[in-house]
């Protein structure tokens, strides 16, 4: 087991120069990042360069987030505090949002306003458990927001990681049995990424490296792809701060197309999204409830699933264009999605692309299956 993951839940509190206010009484939404990795990825590594950079941001580190109920160590002013949070069964990564996510936020009461929440997990957790508690919560009232999550992979053992699935088995094996290859802690944890941070590349060939890139590009081809030595990282905005993936779907241009056979476990596909009308909104809205919730293709002829080998979808974004000129989009985290208006800037009627629409799905056994035909006989 790697030191790293041995140690209780840690939240430090990185100063910043400036002074943080808050107008008025309403309170200020604080984005978090959740940074996972399988063990040994260098996590702890990056956490520390962060904390030493001078970013102007005032950051809580949240380290090892997996025994939340034990007490976390909050260094501040060299003065170490401990804060204990209730946390139901003691796992963030499968609480409620009423217990992990107000833990968190009254963590944030305590110790003043925060620019920036950095969440890491333990090396064996599941970030599609942890992110919608911080995602689809609008009318919850929660103080904080979902803003992307960053996975690390140790470019010298990922592909063994991949390859041989260790005992430490995900939980969706154990309650969703589809069949086929077995799906690895490691799997999870590149599919459910917003970006994903190829560490220590200086420790394999330029060959080794490119076989990694194209490896994890086949199973999540959505991600930004960064590739570092020692988590050293030239910006943290747009690379672990301010990536705004939930808010909207970026170009969605898929890195990995012709790669998809590299992984068998899990891939990422590109289909097409025909210009809809606002009253065939529905239809989409009960095509999604269907693939994502019930695991089911409706409208389609050809290209199904088998019982055994049901789709799997753990990450899907998507870009619809309306024939009014508007443009709506769609993120959808396991059975969690919503549809929601596209910002301004990508709204533009005279664009190419909003000719057609494009969607994006990472996901098992969804390779050689009709989504687009289905989609399409759903909507007429």
């Amino acid at each position: 087991m790697d030191s790293e993951e041995e140690e209780p839940p840690t939240l430090v509190e990185v100063e910043n120069n400036e002074e943080t206010s808050v107008s008025g009484s309403k309170p200020v939404k604080v984005p978090i990042t959740i940074v996972t990795g399988y063990l040994g990825a260098g996590k702890t590594t990056l956490m520390n360069y962060i904390l030493n950079e001078q970013h102007g941001k005032k950051i809580a580190v949240i380290l090892n987030a997996i025994d939340i109920e034990k007490s976390l160590t909050v260094n501040k002013g060299g003065e170490k505090v401990e804060e204990w949070l209730e946390v139901g069964n003691g796992c963030i990564c499968c609480s409620v949002k009423d217990s992990g996510v107000n833990a968190i936020e009254s963590l944030m009461e305590k110790k003043g306003a925060f620019d920036y929440i950095l969440l890491e997990t333990t090396g064996l957790a599941n970030p599609g458990n942890l992110a919608p508690l911080f995602w689809v919560d609008e009318g919850l009232g929660s103080t904080i927001y979902l803003d992307g999550i960053v996975t690390l992979i140790d470019a010298k053992n990922i592909l063994k990681s991949l390859d041989e699935p260790v005992k430490e088995t995900i939980e969706e094996e154990e309650h969703h049995d589809h069949g086929g290859p077995v799906l690895t802690t490691a799997h999870l944890q590149i599919s459910y990424a917003d970006v994903l941070v190829i560490n220590k590349s200086d420790l394999v060939s330029d060959a080794e490296l490119l076989a990694v890139q194209e490896r994890v590009q086949a199973i999540n081809g959505l991600a930004k792809l960064h590739v570092t030595t020692q988590g050293q990282v030239p910006t943290l905005e747009g690379f672990l701060l301010d990536l705004h993936a939930y808010d909207d779907v970026g170009a969605l241009d898929v890195a990995s197309k012709g790669h998809s056979h590299l992984d068998p476990s899990i891939a990422t596909i590109t289909m097409k999204v025909p210009v809809l009308h606002s009253e065939q909104l529905p239809q989409l809205d009960a095509w999604l409830r269907s693939v994502l919730w019930d695991s089911e293709l409706p409208g389609s002829t050809s290209g199904s699933t088998s019982e055994d080998k049901k789709i799997e979808i753990h990450r899907l974004k998507a870009r619809i264009p309306l024939s009014n000129g508007e443009v709506k989009l769609v993120q959808g985290v396991r059975e969690i999605f919503e549809i929601l208006d596209a910002p301004n800037s990508t709204t533009d009627s005279n664009a190419s692309d909003n000719l057609q629409g494009k969607m994006v799905l990472i996901g098992r056994h969804i390779l050689h299956v009709s989504f687009e035909e289905s989609l399409r006989n759903m909507i007429e």
